[in-house]
């Protein structure tokens, strides 16, 4: 089924300087080196806080998106987020993470596409980014988070909290800053990519500079809509199978066709509806760069493996993981609760939507969540 771009999206989906949309603030720094010793002259931090800080900013909890969520993680619609806050059902009033007790800060990451410097940011010479984006890291994304911490004067977190990538983002921040976090929250992640997500997320990048409208990632001056938006589509679909369960899609779609007298299979409108929502939101460059950050993920690189890395974790950490999920097993969080000796029994969230549970059982995570509040506030 074609993506259809009647209404097609900006050809960079990215924030530029002057533009304050929506409950986003900014803040900039300066010389930031990567990994590789790249240096960006400038970088911009895209964020949102909700609540207030107390006097010593203990209450401070910071919630780390996953692969193409934002800053947005609660809240409507509004200027400069086409969709609902992603962890709607947890954060807000009244939910496990309530604003009237905790100051809850999200940063969309390095990479990213939604007022983070990112491929389709403007470089130093005022063009986008584009091919000349260097590949980045989940160590340098934290490290940038680092430093929106000390920008809001924030010496440690109560609880730093994320799913997926963003509980790669958690696992890096206990490891590297290990006096920042009073307790890690993970949910449907792993210590180092393996070879199956390795290989599903080439597939994913091969789709994208695939397309057609690709132009070794320099498309920012066509038109809007013109862009690898198909290949980003047909990437989205790869990834949604791996984050839905096989008897979920079998039990809601079965072989049923979108309606009677057609060929096409409502499971292939479902898929396309996906590519859609995507392709109309996220920045194509944006998607291989943070798909490649997951991909070279290992808590234990330069740290002597991945046990020695995660034993001198001390924070405290809460782990769970969803039965039903392909992309990110229950192997992998058990491995967790192994190896990180803060750590207790991994707390399993029963689930017919593998790995997008972490995103969709909004009760059963906040049951957990709120056994891991309830422990914090005896410390502010």
């Amino acid at each position: 089924m074609p993506i259809d771009y009647s209404s097609p999206p900006p050809a960079s989906g990215a924030w530029r300087e002057g533009d304050e949309i929506g409950k986003r603030k900014f803040a900039r720094f300066e010389n930031f080196e990567l990994e590789n010793g790249f240096i960006f002259q400038e970088v911009t931090v895209a964020y949102e806080t909700w609540g207030e800080a107390n006097g010593n900013k203990s209450n401070a909890i910071y919630v780390a998106h996953a692969l193409t969520g934002d800053s947005h993680v609660s809240g409507e619609i509004e200027a400069g987020h086409l969709t609902p806050g992603w962890w709607d059902g947890l954060i807000g009033e009244g939910k496990a993470i309530d604003p009237k007790e905790w100051f809850v800060v999200c940063a969309n990451v390095l990479g990213g596409c939604q007022g983070t410097t990112g491929p389709a940011s403007l470089a130093p010479d005022k063009k986008p980014w584009g091919s000349r984006f260097p590949r980045i890291t989940i160590n340098d994304q934290v490290r940038l988070e680092k430093l929106l911490a000390e920008y809001l004067e924030i010496e440690k977190f109560a609880m730093i909290m994320g799913g997926s990538m963003g509980g790669m983002r958690v696992l890096e921040w206990a490891v590297e800053f290990s006096e920042s976090l009073d307790t890690g929250f993970v949910i449907a992640t792993s210590a180092a990519a393996s070879a199956d997500q390795i290989a599903t997320q080439s597939a994913q990048i091969d789709a994208i500079q695939s397309d057609l409208n690709w132009n070794n990632g320099d498309y920012y001056h066509k038109a809007p809509g013109a862009g690898p938006h198909v290949g980003l589509g047909l990437a989205r679909k790869f990834a949604h199978l791996t984050y839905r369960s096989e008897a979920e899609l079998d039990s809601r779609f079965g072989r049923r066709t979108q309606s009677e007298g057609e060929s096409l299979f409502a499971v292939e409108s479902y898929l396309a509806h996906h590519a859609n929502k995507l392709a109309r939101r996220f920045d194509a460059n944006s998607y291989i760069v943070l798909t490649d950050a997951m991909s070279t993920f290992d808590v234990g690189k330069n740290r002597g493996g991945i046990a020695q890395a995660l034993s001198g974790i001390k924070a405290n950490f809460v782990i769970a993981g969803v039965d039903t999920d392909r992309l990110y097993p229950l192997r992998q969080q058990h491995e967790l609760v192994h190896l990180i000796p803060t750590a207790q029994s991994l707390e399993v969230i029963k689930s017919e939507f593998g790995h997008d549970g972490f995103l969709l059982e909004f009760e059963q995570v906040s049951n957990i969540l709120e056994k891991a509040v309830i422990e914090l506030r005896n410390k502010i």
